[in-house]
C-alpha cells in the first residue's frame, strides 16, 4: 500500500511539473531590452494556412475583435480574423491595382473610420510615386468594395523602399523607410491633401543612422496606439517603442525595446496596436506554402 501511494504521489508530482512547464511556455516572455518595458504572448503562435505572405495588420475602430490582414502579393484582398487569429471573412477590393502593398491601417476621415492601405513597397527603390488608397471601414467582411480615395505622394530625396505606414488618430499620415537603400527616414503627407492628387511628402527630422540598416532590424511595419501616445516600429526581430511626439517630429529617442526572437516566428512583418498596451503581430511564413503567423501581445511599460 505504502509503495502504491508514493506512486500516485510521484505521478502527481510530474504532471504538476509537466503542466507548470506548458503554462510558462504559454507565457513566455519577449525579451526586454528597455528599462520597464515588457511584452508576454499569453496565447502560442497561430499559424495562418491562408495567409503566407502576411504582411500588413490593423485592428478595427468598430470592433476592437476584428484584425484586418493582408498579403503582401497576389489580388487585392483584405483578410479578415478575429482576436485568435481565426479567418472570420474576407473582401475582395476593386478600382485599383496592387504595385506592392505592405501596409494597412485602420484611422479617421469624412465618413468615420477608414482603411488606409499603403501601397509603399519599392525593393529596388524606383518607383516615381507611392499610394495609399482609403475605403470606409466595412461592416462586414464578405463580397467585394470598390475604392475610390486615392492619395499619390513622391520622396523630395528620390525613391525609397517603405512597409510602415503610421495613422495617427488626428488623420496625420506618415511613412517610415524600411532601410534597406539608406538611412531610416520619417517622410508626413500634406495635412490638407485631398484624394486624387499627388503630393510632395516631407522629410521630418534626421534619420536613424548614417547608412543602410542591417537586414535583421529593417522596419517592416509600424502603428500609433488608440491614445496617441505611442508609436511602435517593428523589424523581423525587434519592437522598438517611441513617444508620438517624438517620432513624428524626427527624433529618434526609444521609450524601449523589445526582443521577439522568443517568439520565433519565420519572418515577423506586421504589428498593430489593439488597445494602448496589447499589440498583435502577424508575420509570412517563409515561403508561399508556408503558413503566415499571428500571435497578441500584452505589454506593460
Amino acid at each position: 500500500m505504502a509503495e502504491h501511494i508514493a506512486a500516485i504521489a510521484n505521478r502527481t508530482v510530474l504532471t504538476a511539473v509537466v503542466l507548470a512547464t506548458l503554462v510558462y511556455s504559454a507565457f513566455a516572455i519577449a525579451k526586454p531590452d528597455g528599462q520597464g518595458l515588457e511584452c508576454r504572448h499569453p496565447d502560442p503562435l497561430v499559424h495562418m494556412q491562408h495567409l503566407s505572405e502576411a504582411s500588413g495588420v490593423a485592428v478595427s475602430r468598430l470592433n476592437p475583435r476584428r484584425i484586418w490582414v493582408h498579403n503582401d502579393s497576389g489580388e487585392p484582398t483584405l483578410v479578415e480574423l478575429n482576436d485568435r487569429g481565426v479567418v472570420t471573412g474576407r473582401i475582395r477590393l476593386t478600382g485599383f491595382t496592387v504595385e506592392d502593398w505592405e501596409a494597412t491601417s485602420v484611422g479617421p476621415c469624412p465618413s468615420g473610420s477608414c482603411l488606409y492601405l499603403g501601397d509603399i513597397g519599392d525593393n529596388g527603390a524606383k518607383r516615381k510615386s507611392i499610394a495609399v488608397y482609403r475605403l470606409p471601414e466595412p461592416d462586414s467582411a464578405s463580397g467585394e468594395v470598390a475604392v475610390r480615395d486615392v492619395f499619390h505622394a513622391t520622396y523630395p530625396d528620390g525613391p525609397h523602399d517603405a512597409e510602415a505606414l503610421l495613422i495617427t488618430p488626428k488623420g496625420e499620415m506618415f511613412v517610415v523607410t524600411k532601410g534597406e537603400d539608406g538611412p531610416i527616414n520619417v517622410y508626413q503627407f500634406p495635412r490638407d491633401m485631398q484624394p486624387g492628387t499627388t503630393a510632395a511628402l516631407t522629410r521630418v527630422g534626421k534619420p536613424r543612422g548614417s547608412g543602410k540598416s542591417d537586414a535583421h532590424d529593417r522596419i517592416t511595419d509600424g502603428a500609433v496606439s488608440p491614445n496617441s501616445s505611442s508609436v511602435v516600429l517593428r523589424s523581423h526581430r525587434t519592437l522598438y517603442f517611441y513617444a508620438t511626439s517624438d517620432l513624428t517630429s524626427g527624433q529618434w529617442r526609444e521609450r524601449g525595446r523589445v526582443d521577439l526572437s522568443d517568439l520565433a516566428e519565420p519572418q515577423g512583418e506586421g504589428v498593430a496596436f489593439a488597445d494602448d498596451n496589447t499589440l498583435y503581430l502577424v508575420g509570412e511564413g517563409g515561403g508561399k506554402s508556408k503558413s503566415g503567423t499571428f500571435v497578441r501581445l500584452t505589454c506593460a511599460f
